[in-house]
């Protein structure tokens, strides 16, 4: 199958076919780095790291643009309010942004570009839509763009240009501008605030601009793909489309993808309102990282998805029957034929998952066609009725559906440290020497430090567990 994505402009569902027939660009509006990132972020960002992964399972070269924007009013006002330069406060929640993602196993972007290395793009751009008359100058110094210049503004929101516009990060009567639609390209210059001499003047950027300017800078004047929540569609999507467009002339994006909202307490997740949970304060409260994953992937992209404790529960649960899957697996041994019916079980399954992911991102269909697949591998060995190789090819697909999900526990770091060896070594031995008390406290001891084993036909079998705490 070739993977069709559902494209918020048109509203229709298409496959995608690269634009340049090799590398599949995609711009994702990354965070802004003036506090922690909330999970309600980290949605919309780990639905276009499943998309990456899977693009790049299925054989594509993909390039993956996140911005970071690090100049900004919200920026501003909290260095001012922290007593530091705007550069020291967008360097601190980047660095924590960073931790978050590497702790949810996103994957890196291919380019993180930041607002303030791109301020040259900003203004050549600007000078465009100056000269293009999309875009005029007020008193003070700043520019905006001129809505009624672009009579197809409001086609990606289905909104009615003449309407007020609404969200907006600079009130309206802030500046003097022509109309109560118009959008700040260029802010002019203020005591106390960080500005740049450029060839259109000294000031700042606006928010809208930096994204079009950092996203041709790295994928050109026309891509594949651009991301991010539905919260963005307007104002900010919507100035994209029309600034960008207004200065090259050409098509902006080929397909638009928009996550849904994620909710907690029955209310959408937004610093605003305070209404949100934090990757690093989740996790030292005892939430695992790859179960936190699971609850924020596990959910179809444009379906609204709500947080709570019984969807980490949930998870939790999920992830361990997988770990338990993948112990069984590797601590399997059974001197036999190959199981005839195997290749073709394994086979069905990544079909099936791949079809999944092909259908707009289906990662609730790829999930059960995975839990299908464990559930037979299962009843496979509990019956004994595989080869040592059949567990082997077995877990070979199971991390091949995990360069996908990335939720498996990390193959290469499955090695126990020092200590908790000699813990398992103790307790085989006091099974050995039919000490089951002594056995039983090493268990309960392990369990504390996050190692469940498990007395098998095939031996002493310890897998990490997915719960509080514990990865």
């Amino acid at each position: 199958m070739t993977v069709r994505l559902h494209d918020t402009l048109t509203g229709e569902t298409r496959p995608l076919v690269p634009l340049n027939g090799e590398v599949v660009g995609i711009y994702t509006c990354g965070p802004t780095v003036y506090a922690p990132v909330h999970i309600g972020n980290f949605r919309s960002f780990l639905f276009v790291d499943v998309l990456v992964r899977h693009l790049r399972r299925d054989g594509h070269e993909v390039r993956w643009v996140m911005n970071i924007t690090d100049i900004d009013d919200k920026i501003i006002r909290g260095a001012a309010a922290a007593g530091i330069g705007i550069d020291e406060l967008a360097e601190r929640y980047l660095e924590r942004f960073l931790v978050d993602a590497e702790a949810l196993r996103m994957t890196q972007p291919d380019v993180l570009p930041r607002a303030t290395a791109h301020i040259d793009d900003m203004v050549v751009l600007i000078s465009k839509l100056l000269d293009g008359g999309h875009a005029y100058r007020t008193d003070d110094g700043s520019i905006f763009f001129r809505i009624a210049s672009w009579p197809a503004y409001g086609r990606l929101a289905r909104l009615d240009p003449e309407q007020l516009r609404v969200g907006e990060r600079v009130e309206a009567d802030e500046y003097a501008k022509d109309d109560v639609r118009d959008f700040a390209l260029w802010k002019a210059a203020k005591p106390g605030e960080p500005s740049w001499d450029t060839a259109i003047g000294t000031g700042r950027p606006g928010w809208h601009i930096e994204c079009s300017a950092m996203s041709m800078r790295h994928l050109g004047p026309t891509f594949d793909i651009h991301t991010g929540g539905v919260d963005l569609i307007f104002p900010h999507h919507e100035d994209e489309i029309a600034q960008s467009e207004a200065a090259t002339g050409q098509p902006f994006v080929n397909t638009w993808l928009h996550c849904a909202h994620l909710q907690m307490r029955g209310a959408k997740m937004a610093k605003s309102t305070g209404n949100i949970a934090r990757v690093g304060d989740l996790l030292e409260a005892g939430v695992s990282a790859r179960a936190l994953r699971y609850a924020l992937i596990a959910v179809h992209y444009r379906a609204g998805l709500n947080y709570s404790d019984e969807s980490v529960a949930a998870a939790t649960a999920a992830i361990a029957r997988l770990d338990a899957a993948v112990a069984a697996l590797e601590g399997y041994r059974e001197t036999r034929a190959d199981d005839p019916d195997l290749p073709g079980v394994l086979d069905r399954a990544q079909e099936a998952f791949g079809a999944a992911l092909d259908d707009d991102l289906n990662v609730s269909a790829g999930l059960a066609a995975a839990f299908d697949l464990v559930r037979d591998l299962n009843r496979r060995v509990e019956a004994r009725s595989i080869s040592s190789a059949d567990a082997e090819r077995a877990i070979a697909t199971l991390r091949d559906l995990d360069q996908v999900l990335g939720i498996l526990p990390d193959a290469s770091a499955e090695a126990l440290e020092p200590d908790l060896r000699a813990m398992i070594d103790a307790r085989a031995a006091a099974r050995a020497s039919r000490d089951w008390a002594a056995s039983d406290r090493l268990r309960d001891a392990l369990a504390e430090r996050g190692i469940a084993v498990e007395d098998t036909r095939d031996g002493q079998r310890w897998r990490r567990l997915a719960e509080a705490g514990h990865a």
